[in-house]
């Protein structure tokens, strides 16, 4: 693999971070899952019983419809075909605010579809405002 190789698919991977994060505040589940390759793995959180497939997927992020969301990334890196990151979610539901910076850790294929999600946070993690 070359250097622009290299360079293309870690722009492919961060594009897809960034459209993550901008579905995830957008909240329609369909857009989110969409990212994902159609034999995806999705754990949230790691060690969570594996969601497997888009349509099981889009069935977790349904849970994102209902709220009011704001996402900010906080650190990104990127090695081959796996990113981590860092970033802060914010949830309004109805008239409770939520916080958590989770990191993700998300494996690609070569057309930049999340192949495996796997968010490391714990209920501890989250602050309610």
């Amino acid at each position: 693999m070359t250097v622009s190789d290299t360079d293309a698919r870690s722009q492919r991977i961060r594009a897809t971070v960034h459209a993550y994060l901008d579905a995830v505040a957008a909240g329609v589940a369909a857009d989110i899952a969409a990212l994902y390759a159609d034999d995806a793995t999705l754990e949230d959180p790691a060690g969570s019983e594996p969601r497997v497939g888009r349509d099981a997927i889009a069935e977790f992020y349904k849970g994102v419809e209902a709220t009011e969301n704001s996402t900010e990334l906080l650190t990104l890196r990127i090695s081959g075909t796996t990113a981590a990151f860092h970033f802060r979610v914010v949830t309004k539901a109805g008239d409770q605010t939520y916080e958590i910076e989770p990191i993700d850790i998300m494996t690609f294929d070569e057309d930049g579809r999340i192949t495996s999600m796997r968010a490391v946070w714990a209920p501890e993690d989250m602050r309610q405002s």
